[in-house]
């Protein structure tokens, strides 16, 4: 299991995280917790990659900053 943090732009508000969660919540994650700013997450690497969580935070309309 690994468990990463991704810095996100554009968050200001707790609408904010509730739509990051939505959006992840699609993905098959141990764990999350999604903070204004930043995401932290949980995952096993043979059923999601970084690049499929990093699509979800952008799908709820937010940049993750590398």
């Amino acid at each position: 299991m690994l468990t990463k943090e991704f810095k996100v732009e554009g968050m200001n508000c707790q609408h904010c995280v509730k739509s990051v969660e939505i959006e992840l919540s699609e993905l098959n994650l141990s764990e999350t917790d999604v903070q204004i700013g930043s995401v932290k997450v949980s995952f096993e690497e043979s059923v999601v990659s970084e690049d499929d969580i990093v699509s979800a935070i952008s799908e709820a309309g937010f940049k993750v900053v590398k």
